[in-house]
């Protein structure tokens, strides 16, 4: 019985064409790369996701969550047609970047995880993945929403994206966005960049393994965890502090 159960609650993934790796030169100097992860790779990544569940600047907790939830579907065969691909510079993960497909002709975008900040890193890993959907998919649009300012500014305004506010998205949330095969080609020469093939020592070094992200984003630093021992008075004290002064700035 539970063999026949899993036959059903597992779905079946239509077959993909794999995703090119490439390689391009950021703005520090750095190489990084971006290629297609296996299955097996998945339990790696939730290592270096689950922290940033508790950043909430520019929505990484919500982001993250999701991400989590999405990445772990997918390596325990409960997201049907997801892929993965991953930016890393000398080995150590710099972005995360998922979707699916719906149809042969409609591809749908999930999320974006930046790593590693200021590169214009998480711009690189969505491009690339809007030129899996377009030119090695072959399909025609692409769905997609935004979850924080950010990503509106670079996916929305930076693409033009068309509003399909009439087609829901499988996150909720706001109405759909979507890419189409025009704005693509538009979007080509100034978003789009790498290069193909990958040199053979670079991506030996991403494939041998996801090394932790050298400068993840973290949650702000609590300056008065070190006086928080019972009974501490002056821990109490900077606390009441603190409160006061948030309360005036409140009301400033």
């Amino acid at each position: 019985m539970g063999v026949d159960l899993e036959q059903i609650l597992r779905p079946i993934d239509s077959p993909l064409a794999p995703y090119p790796p490439k390689f391009m030169t950021v703005a520090s100097g750095e190489t990084l790369v971006i290629r297609q992860v296996d299955r097996d790779e998945i339990p790696t990544l939730l290592l270096h996701v689950e922290p940033l569940l508790h950043v909430e600047r520019d929505f990484y907790d919500v982001v993250a969550a999701r991400v989590y939830a999405e990445l772990l579907a997918h390596y325990r065969y409960r997201m049907q047609d997801e892929y993965v691909l991953v930016g890393q510079i000398g080995g150590h993960l710099a972005a995360i970047v998922n979707g699916r497909t719906v149809s042969p002709r409609q591809g749908m975008s999930l999320h974006t995880l930046a790593l590693r900040r200021g590169l214009r890193i998480g711009a690189h890993c969505f491009a690339a993945k809007m030129e899996y959907h377009i030119d090695i998919l072959g399909q025609d649009e692409v769905l997609i929403v935004a979850e924080s300012p950010i990503g509106f500014r670079r996916w929305m305004i930076e693409y033009q994206l068309e509003k399909r506010f009439e087609t829901p998205h499988e996150l909720g949330g706001v109405p759909s966005y979507c890419l189409t095969r025009a704005l693509f080609d538009r979007a080509r020469s100034s978003l789009v960049v790498g290069r193909r093939p990958v040199p053979p020592e670079l991506l030996a070094q991403a494939q041998a393994g996801i090394l932790p992200p050298t400068d993840p984003p973290r949650p702000p630093a609590d300056l008065l965890a070190a006086t928080r021992a019972m009974y501490d008075s002056t821990g109490t004290a900077l606390l009441l502090q603190r409160g006061r002064q948030e309360l005036e700035a409140g009301h400033a």
